[in-house]
């Protein structure tokens, strides 16, 4: 059951999405679309995780076989601005046709922006939001084969590649363009199997907040609705029987958390996000917090002050409906009214964030004098799309519950 659909339509825009191949074994798919792009191919991957599985084998034998050409590099951790002009320098000269992106968001959002940026050749700080030249990108981009191995950035879905320098003066800004989004999206949920249950809690939160955040967005629309409510409808079927790993159903939830995951790429895209993704730019580029801890250490509180402040300022706000129907989705309870709903949803994503042991900001050397930095960065893209403005004050609250 959704929030009640609008009897007027207003306007909305679907951006452009890519060619979505989902299922568990599309792997195997992989060889003969880079083909279909042409002979020379340039993978991108973490370091260790997919190279050190049996795919990776399969993947090089097959190319070989088919008298592919290909050369590789590999993203360890957030990936900066530097590490794409180095990888687009050192490839230039190979004149390539397609690349592919294996692994999660760092390895996703790093290979769209050298993807954008092997055919201008220029630096990406031309581009980059905020801290970069502002130049505007004019392409061509080599097309993008986007294969996740995580469930939770949605990244395969999206235009925009995020780039971090961590520390003091650090920063996590976007290269953001559509011609960057990916030609086609490969989401194999078996490539989920054998993820440890810290990533596939914290990957899957973001996924969740995602989906949320865009709900109750205020770019959100009919569209983006439906999309939002399956994602978050599968999220709670799966998340769970993933998360434990070795549970009878784990193989169902991977799918679904991987469907979650997909669709919460599509309607961030789309609709944008919320306060937790508004914290999250400045709290991992000045600590070393993976995107994915931030998203599920922050969402119950940020949730809580959002509905608060709703309820405070502006209660008859249509985000308020959509807060009471998630909250009766996640609590299994389709009875309840709206301010009940809402105080579920709350306690239900507390309940969440408790029983998943999601680290709090001070297990990164966040202190309570950090928090005004924080707050002062944060007034970015994603915060313009929460339901409403949050103080200082709020937010600051907020990062204080989670210190």
């Amino acid at each position: 059951m959704t929030a009640s659909f609008p009897e007027r339509i207003d306007a909305f825009r679907i951006a452009r999405l890519p060619d979505i191949r989902f299922g568990n074994g599309s792997i195997q798919l992989l060889p003969a679309l880079i083909a279909g792009f042409g002979s020379h191919v340039l993978v991108v991957t973490g370091k260790r995780s997919f190279v050190e599985s049996p795919h990776w084998q399969s993947l090089v034998e097959a190319l070989e076989a088919q008298g592919t050409v290909w050369q590789h590099v590999t993203i360890d951790g957030e990936p900066s601005p530097q590490r794409v002009n180095a990888i687009v320098a050192e490839n230039q000269q190979h004149a390539i046709d397609v690349v592919v992106a294996i692994g999660g968001g760092s390895v996703l959002d790093a290979a769209k922006a050298v993807a954008g940026l092997l055919r201008p050749g220029n630096s990406v700080m031309d581009h980059l939001e905020g801290v970069g030249r502002g130049l505007p990108y004019h392409g061509p981009a080599v097309p993008l084969i986007a294969v996740p191995t995580t469930a939770g950035t949605g990244s395969e879905a999206t235009k925009n590649a995020v780039l971090s320098v961590q520390g003091p003066e650090g920063y996590k800004k976007s290269f953001r363009d559509e011609r960057l989004v990916a030609a086609v999206a490969l989401v194999d949920p078996e490539l989920l199997t054998g993820c440890p249950k810290m990533q596939i809690a914290a990957n899957a939160m973001d996924a969740f907040t995602q989906l949320l955040e865009s709900y109750v967005s205020l770019n959100a629309s009919p569209a983006t609705d439906a999309l939002a409510w399956s994602g978050m409808q599968a999220f709670c079927h799966g998340f769970w029987p993933a998360w434990q790993t070795n549970h009878p159903e784990a193989e169902r939830g991977y799918g679904q958390i991987a469907y979650a995951s997909l669709m919460s790429g599509i309607t961030l895209a789309q609709a944008g996000l919320g306060s937790v993704h508004g914290l999250a730019s400045p709290l991992g580029a000045f600590f070393p917090i993976p995107h994915g801890t931030v998203c599920g250490t922050l969402v119950a509180e940020a949730t809580a002050v959002n509905i608060s402040a709703l309820r405070q300022r502006e209660p008859s706000h249509p985000a308020l409906l959509k807060y009471a129907e998630a909250g009766r989705l996640v609590a299994g309870k389709r009875e309840l009214g709206e301010e009940d709903a809402c105080d579920a949803l709350v306690a239900t994503l507390r309940t969440w964030t408790h029983r998943i042991d999601m680290p709090r900001l001070g297990a990164y050397g966040m202190r309570h004098d950090d928090i005004e930095r924080v707050v002062a960065n944060a007034r970015g893209g994603s915060m313009k799309t929460n339901p409403l403005v949050l103080t200082d004050a709020e937010l600051s609250d907020l990062l204080e519950r989670r210190l």
